[in-house]
């Protein structure tokens, strides 16, 4: 971080009540005498509170010591945790050394591993930094390799030990080998940069994933190990009748506790025969709050199970919907052609094994990205747009070269204008365990000739994923054809 020559001079008490204010544009360069790890003297440290485009509201800080010329940074979150985890598996091929400037955001609360050498930085050893692949390579082996002179005369086979590491550790950081960049951050605010946004990369695979209890204390979400076992307390399930909370009033009872968005859609196709009431906990707060569940059955489709919760606590409201039944033997791809504005008002289902599809935009994203959602066909697209801008950060930020922003700002207007129809397009839901749904808007299926579905076999790279591979039910498909064979006369 340059000298801009107007940095403001002042004590530490300061400084944190400036960078707490609510600066987003335009926030001042703050600037704290602080001594020096290295030397023992006074140096300088910065601050900025910043916001990054299309990514998170960051505060950036920065050291330097003008005595021996130490100098480090260290970025920090000044925005909220995201809901879900999130993990970029970056694949380095040997000898593409362009992937080594790719930027890298790194929280406090995110690890970085490297499978092939059994090498793990986690958060505790590693601030959050803004660096690149590179750089985060370059400063481990460096953190490394700063006491081996001390080792060497203490314990001199552990210092050969990590010589031999050091060494392939470099040789990863000169693209002289192929290696595995994971970044795992429980938060969700960590990133890699993807240079082909807002296209697919091919080096590159994100997932989101729910945070686990573990996951949820480290980040200070529980006030002590035991609160989650206490919360957890089994109470009996109720269950509603049907003239109690269903049809009308279930209408009103489910809308309470979920977005009228899922309560508008769903109740078009049948209203539940009952609603089941169970405690839970919630997934912000870890305190107790209460879950509803309904069964329903949507024509054309399959029956499925709704769940919304809601926390009188902290006021988070999540809802889910589920497949029922059994898992289809195959995948099913739903196409439908855009031509009209009625189009737009298709109801979606869109489950989270899912991936989307926009062949007139070459856009395509994987299964996973966007999560479940019950929406529109306007909602997804207004739900695509604004995930591109929060995933992919920098497109328009200072860093990016002109073309590149010139890119990012013609997709952008090209995807907007999907919404207005001033041409057909594509919209392709391509699942591999068949759980998504597009209405149609005729009252058979079979009229609607913009919708067509296509099943198709899955690949066992897509059932091993799925966890499917490893399900053994030959004892269970035993014992119940010994049940049907002992109830036959």
């Amino acid at each position: 971080m340059s000298n801009t020559g107007n940095d403001e001079q002042m004590d530490v008490g300061s400084v944190v009540e400036a960078v707490s204010a609510d600066h987003s544009f335009g926030a001042p360069l703050y600037a704290v005498e602080s001594m020096c790890m290295r030397c023992g003297e006074n140096g300088t440290t910065r601050f900025l509170l910043t916001l990054i485009p299309h990514f998170r509201q960051v505060l950036l800080s920065a050291f330097e010591c003008p005595h021996c010329g130490e100098r480090n940074n260290e970025v920090q979150f000044a925005g909220e945790i995201q809901p879900r985890g999130c993990s970029y598996r970056l694949d380095v091929s040997a000898g593409d050394e362009k992937i080594f400037d790719r930027q890298v955001v790194k929280s406090e609360s995110a690890t970085i591993k490297i499978p092939e050498l059994d090498f793990e930085i986690l958060p505790e050893s590693q601030r959050g930094s803004l660096s690149t692949v590179e750089g985060i390579l370059v400063r481990a082996a460096d953190e490394l390799s700063a006491l081996q002179e001390e080792r060497r005369k203490v314990d001199p086979k552990t210092a050969e030990a990590i010589d031999q590491f050091l060494s392939k550790l470099r040789s990863c950081a000169k693209a002289e080998t192929s290696f595995t960049f994971i970044l795992d951050d429980p938060a969700g605010n960590s990133f890699i940069e993807n240079p082909h946004a807002p296209s697919p990369d091919p080096s590159m695979n994100i997932k989101f994933y729910e945070r686990t209890p573990e996951q949820q204390a480290a980040l200070g979400y529980l006030s002590n190990s035991s609160q989650s076992e206490r919360d957890q307390v089994v109470a009996p399930s109720t269950t509603v009748p049907h003239g109690a909370i269903g049809a009308a009033a279930g209408h009103r009872a489910i809308a309470q506790s979920n977005s009228t968005d899922i309560s508008d859609n769903l109740f078009r196709y049948t209203a539940p025969e009952e609603v089941m009431t169970f405690p839970s906990t919630c997934g912000a707060c870890m305190k107790r709050c209460e879950t509803r569940m309904f069964v329903t059955k949507i024509p054309y489709f399959q029956e499925v199970i709704v769940m919304a919760s809601t926390c009188d606590d902290c006021g988070y409201r999540n809802s889910e919907l589920k497949p029922g039944g059994a898992i289809p033997k195959k995948g099913k791809k739903i196409i439908l052609s855009v031509r009209n504005i009625a189009d737009l008002s298709r109801d979606v289902i869109k489950s989270d094994t899912a991936g989307v599809k926009i062949p007139e935009l070459d856009l395509e994203l994987a299964g996973g990205t966007l999560g479940g959602m019950v929406t529109t066909v306007e909602g997804l697209v207004t739900q695509i747009k604004d995930s591109l801008a929060r995933v992919h950060g920098f497109t328009l930020g200072d860093s990016m070269d002109e073309s590149k922003k010139n890119k990012w700002r013609e997709f952008g207007s090209r995807l907007t204008k999907l919404l207005s129809l001033e041409e057909p397009w594509t919209l392709i839901l391509d699942d591999e365990l068949a759980n998504s749904f597009i209405s149609p808007v005729t009252d058979d299926i079979k009229d609607d000739h913009q919708l067509t579905h296509e099943e198709y076999e899955r690949s066992w790279e897509q059932n091993e994923e799925l966890g499917l591979n490893d399900i053994d039910t030959s004892s269970a498909d035993a014992a119940y054809e010994t049940t049907e064979t002992t109830k036959l006369p």
